[in-house]
């Protein structure tokens, strides 16, 4: 009998997530005049966010602390990573403009920090590090006292684009794992989880003062694995580390298989303080650039 009930309990675990989120996953509407400025300078002229088009639960505070982030090198991906609402396909043409086109925003919107993320361009033999190394001079030439993040791809793990990162010397340097060990393969279809520690080891070696990665939780993975990449990240170096809520994004992607409590968020932000990290930021509406202006130790 105890077999069976055992049985129904990992069957039920197992399960997707199928009702409502839970209360803590609600979110207010962002307001405070800062975000009214920011969000009427974006409306006239017509910039773009990823903080928009992801539909960021935390827009209303990033904006309203002077952080936003913007995504380069087109909408269109290279991968297909299971938890991603950005299009896969063929992308298109490089836009030499682009650096600039992002600077004037920064500068418009008055962004004191900046996170800048991209697609991978697997197409591309520089992977898009030129176009990287060329918006973070922009950003450097048109708003000289912004700081900037660059939450960049793995590269294929092709140290010479990497370099390039590195020269252009943004003031944090972040590479997400994004899941466990376990479940990469799932998760990230074009990725190594290995290469992904060897890129912020990598960096770390290059003596850049601050490094940075993400997971996302609730996709399958077991506590052990959780604390585990987290050990595997501290090896690395890393200074900073994000944890936060799976949610889907279309019914195609991968299902949420848990919604992780805050009070497991609390505990895994106490292990790694512990382990050595600088900040820790971890709840359900946690993502990679949250907070970020306060990570500039």
């Amino acid at each position: 009998m105890s077999e069976v009930l055992e049985l129904k309990e990992a069957q039920k675990k197992d399960q997707t997530i199928t009702r409502g989120k839970p209360r803590w996953l609600r979110v207010k509407l962002p307001t405070g005049e800062k975000f009214k400025n920011v969000r009427k300078l974006v409306d006239n002229y017509g910039l773009h966010t990823i903080c928009e088009s992801g539909n960021c639960p935390n827009m209303g505070e990033c904006w309203g602390s002077g952080t936003a982030t913007f995504m380069i090198l087109g909408n269109v991906c290279t991968r297909s990573c299971g938890f991603c609402a950005v299009a896969t396909g063929r992308p298109e043409s490089v836009d030499w403009d682009e650096p600039e086109r992002v600077a004037r925003s920064v500068k418009l919107m008055k962004v004191k920090h900046c996170v800048l993320t991209s697609v991978d361009r697997d197409d591309l033999r520089d992977g898009g590090s030129i176009i990287w190394k060329e918006t973070v001079q922009a950003v450097r030439r048109m708003s000289p006292g912004t700081t900037m993040e660059t939450l960049i791809p793995d590269f294929k793990g092709e140290w010479r684009n990497i370099d390039r990162i590195i020269e252009a010397s943004p003031e944090i340097v972040s590479h997400n794992i994004e899941t466990v060990r376990r479940l990469t393969r799932k998760v990230r279809i074009q990725a190594q989880y290995d290469r992904s520690l060897e890129v912020l080891r990598y960096l770390k070696e290059q003596g850049l003062p601050r490094t940075k990665s993400g997971m996302m939780l609730g996709l399958g993975e077991k506590e052990e694995e959780v604390i585990d990449s987290l050990k595997d990240l501290r090896e690395a170096k890393v200074d900073i580390i994000t944890l936060g809520q799976y949610l889907q994004p279309t019914p195609q992607h991968l299902p949420v298989k848990e919604f992780v409590s805050p009070e497991t968020f609390a505990n895994y932000k106490q292990i790694g303080l512990e382990m050595g990290f600088r900040y820790v930021e971890s709840g359900p509406l946690v993502r990679s650039s949250y907070h970020a202006e306060r990570h500039m130790f």
